[in-house]
């Protein structure tokens, strides 16, 4: 019994030595709850156009990101940006809305539209979604120390000739749902900066609003501001359209 014991004793020291002097193997690390989320590089850079910063390409990106329906809607979808498809229609000889759509939410921003839930073509919404994330609203926390909880506008969607008909049988690129007229935003401190009556002068509010027309001119084909004329003193015409032209 004793001799059994013996042994059993000498078997478990010989065991604790070979395990003292074997070297320490490296603790495997827990498995991962969750799979590592891709790098940018990894990722696709599909939607990356939205979160780019402004520069001198932008406008014809826009342009060739929109030139196919499926591809714009991508952008926008990738971006987190609501862009609901609708058909295409004709209104009249001059009217209609063609790879269109109802812009809704931007998920990836604080500021809503008023009025929300707008129709224009899928151009229209990826050059604003732009504008709104690049240049309105870091333009309002820079110049106006106030995140934009609201962007006011007047619509863009409408079937009508250049500056309502008054004076012109041209059409207007409302009537394609190609533009929109940006009135002004809302700020979280409970300030409202418009276009009528904040664009002349030094001040904050007018500063602001000339950094966005500029800025909107490097996105958009063609740009209208009071400085244009004066059917435009109460609003920036923001046109998605082939075209250049900014004033």
């Amino acid at each position: 019994m004793r001799s059994g014991l013996r042994s059993l004793s000498t078997a478990a020291s010989a065991a604790l030595l070979l395990v003292s002097c074997s070297p320490m193997l490296p603790e495997r690390p827990a498995p991962a709850r969750y799979p590592a989320a891709p790098s940018r590089t990894e990722a696709p850079l599909v939607g990356a156009l939205v979160d780019l910063p402004i520069g001198g390409g932008t406008r014809d990106a826009v342009l060739r990101e929109s030139a196919d329906l499926r591809r714009c809607v991508a952008q926008l979808t990738a971006a987190r940006v609501s862009f609901r498809p609708v058909p295409d229609r004709v209104n009249g000889a001059t009217c209609g809305l063609t790879s269109g759509g109802v812009l809704g939410p931007d998920m990836g921003t604080v500021a809503r539209m008023a009025p929300g839930e707008v129709e224009m073509t899928c151009r229209t919404a990826l050059a604003l979604s732009i504008w709104r994330r690049q240049s309105l609203e870091p333009a309002a926390r820079e110049i106006l120390g106030s995140d934009v909880v609201q962007i006011d506008h007047m619509g863009a969607y409408a079937c009508r000739a250049v500056n309502n008909g008054a004076g012109s049988t041209r059409v207007s690129a409302h009537s394609r749902a190609e533009a929109l007229d940006f009135a002004g935003v809302r700020l979280r401190d409970g300030r409202r900066i418009a276009v009528t009556g904040s664009w002349s002068g030094d001040e904050a509010e007018a500063r602001f609003l000339r950094r966005i027309r500029d800025d909107a001119c490097k996105i958009f084909g063609t740009v209208l501001s009071p400085d244009y004329n004066a059917v435009h003193r109460d609003h920036l015409h923001l046109e998605a359209t082939d075209t250049r032209f900014c004033r």
